[in-house]
């Protein structure tokens, strides 16, 4: 026992010098991230870890204001059809390769081009990329695009490495090379992905103090909660509700919260039976009782909702009052979808304890009218890749939101967009969206956006649920962690005490 001891001891003691010599932040997350390649990636759990490897061509603040990052200014013409970007001098990525406007280039077009890239939708607009000089560069549009400027400040303004990409191929997302404060040093799946802080970072001004950045899936929300109070992790998000309090109150962690830019909803397939069916998306759109949602699962801590614009964005609409259920309405729409006795359907749902409470409820909001809801509960990544392949009936999902209100619905109901997971197409939802992202007026935009909503609302798609908060819980002896809109933990200025 006393040789046990001993080397209980020493083991200790090497611990506690390692950690001295080697600084590490644990980060605990509610998902395996799928995807590092800016271009192929789909989930917001990717772009936590993104934001750290990358930087973009712009940034958004905490008030949800374009402000510089690898592009230092731009000038935009009179007509609004033309971006040039003054690029940030002496940059270097992880692997040595030098930064500018070439770079830029390499990097819209290949978002534009590649086959299976899920930025063009947002890049669309772009016309004509001209290398002015290394530190200049000029986007031609086809016609005005109001959200170009948001969009760069997120995937589609990540600046990756020409030179990684062409030595990985497809398998630059297992061996991402950025410009960002941190670089990528390994991953393995389902347990960790490793960062360290990089030395040669462009922006030296009040550097982050610690040498590793290490992030943890965490799919069960009890465990990520017992991770942190532990000290096992320092940083954990999202927080299961019923756990807030608990992280407020302990003497050594916190909680920081804003209100979020996203929503979460039921994304019906349309291409599929039962829900190529209107009256019959309709029928178990009317069983929804969003207000029990927000007090049965979340504790009165979420915005029931109907529409994909929270109550920040500029878009945001008083029009779209949330319903409560109505049986007979749901009744109605069955007779009317020739399935008077009801009918059943599998819904996905991503492995977590707050999914699967969700899922129970729609499941008994579902019955009451004799439609039979079956739950599938699956890997976050293995529900994206379904998603893609419309191989689903309905499924749990949402979108972390954008600034520009164009963010939060162009991709999801135009006809063949990267995340139209229902394969919904309105000839009229497209012209009216396709028309807001061409106006610069947010007024008129919001007339158009309006329109659309009135048509979506009633084809019941993609079924809006709630609006969330960005919830955080840190120990307190973490340091200088802003808190965004947009849900993106930025490290690079972080202290660790």
């Amino acid at each position: 026992m006393k040789i046990l001891s001993v080397v209980v001891v020493l083991v200790a003691v090497g611990a506690l010098i390692t950690f001295a010599q080697e600084r590490t932040l644990n980060v605990g997350l509610d998902a395996d991230p799928p995807n590092l390649d800016p271009a192929v990636s789909s989930a917001f759990v990717d772009r936590q870890v993104q934001n750290q490897i990358y930087d973009k061509l712009v940034d958004i603040n905490s008030q949800l204001k374009i402000v510089p990052m690898l592009a230092t200014a731009w000038k935009v013409s009179d007509l609004g059809t033309s971006y040039t970007l003054t690029l940030r001098q002496n940059v270097i990525f992880h692997d040595g390769t030098p930064f500018d406007a070439g770079v830029v280039k390499f990097n819209l077009e290949r978002y534009l081009n590649l086959e299976t890239s899920r930025r063009k939708g947002e890049l669309a607009a772009i016309k004509e990329i001209k290398v002015l000089s290394p530190t200049s560069i000029q986007l031609n549009l086809k016609f005005p695009f109001a959200p170009l400027l948001s969009v760069l400040a997120d995937r589609s303004g990540m600046m990756v490495s020409p030179t990684a990409v062409a030595k990985f191929g497809k398998d630059f997302t297992n061996n991402p090379v950025g410009t960002g404060a941190f670089r990528f040093v390994e991953r393995r799946r389902q347990d960790r992905i490793v960062l360290e802080n990089y030395a040669q970072y462009w922006d030296t001004s009040n550097r982050a103090n610690f040498d590793k950045l290490v992030y943890r899936p965490f799919p069960d929300g009890d465990v990520r909660t017992a991770n942190l109070l532990s000290g096992a992790v320092q940083v954990i998000t999202p927080i299961d509700p019923k756990d807030l309090k608990t992280i407020a109150t302990n003497t050594r962690t916190e909680v920081s919260s804003i209100a979020g830019l996203g929503y979460q909803g039921i994304p019906l397939n349309t291409a599929r039976a039962p829900f190529n069916n209107k009256a019959l998306r309709q029928a178990f759109a009317a069983t929804i009782d969003r207000e029990a949602v927000d007090r049965v699962v979340f504790l009165g801590s979420v915005i029931p909702a109907m529409t994909p614009f929270p109550p920040g964005s500029p878009a945001y609409s008083k029009l779209f009052a949330v319903t409560p259920p109505n049986l007979e309405l749901a009744k109605k729409k069955l007779i009317e979808g020739g399935r008077p006795n009801g009918f059943s359907f599998t819904m996905l749902v991503a492995t977590g304890t707050v999914n699967a409470q969700l899922a129970q409820l729609y499941q008994a909001f579902a019955k009451t009218a004799n439609i039979d809801l079956n739950i599938e509960q699956i890997e976050f990544g293995t529900l994206l890749a379904r998603a893609d392949k419309k191989d689903f009936d309905a499924l749990a999902l949402g979108w972390s939101g954008r600034p520009d209100p164009d963010g939060n619905i162009f991709d999801f109901f135009t006809t063949g967009a990267a995340n139209n997971y229902s394969g919904y197409s309105n000839a009229r939802v497209d012209r009216l969206l396709q028309l807001a992202r061409q106006t610069r007026d947010i007024v008129i935009r919001k007339d158009i956006y309006e329109d659309a909503l009135e048509n979506i609302v009633a084809d019941a798609p993609y079924l809006i649920m709630y609006f969330q908060k960005i919830n955080i819980g840190k120990l307190k002896t973490v340091d200088g962690l802003p808190l965004n809109p947009d849900g993106i933990m930025r490290f690079k200025f972080v202290k660790l005490n």
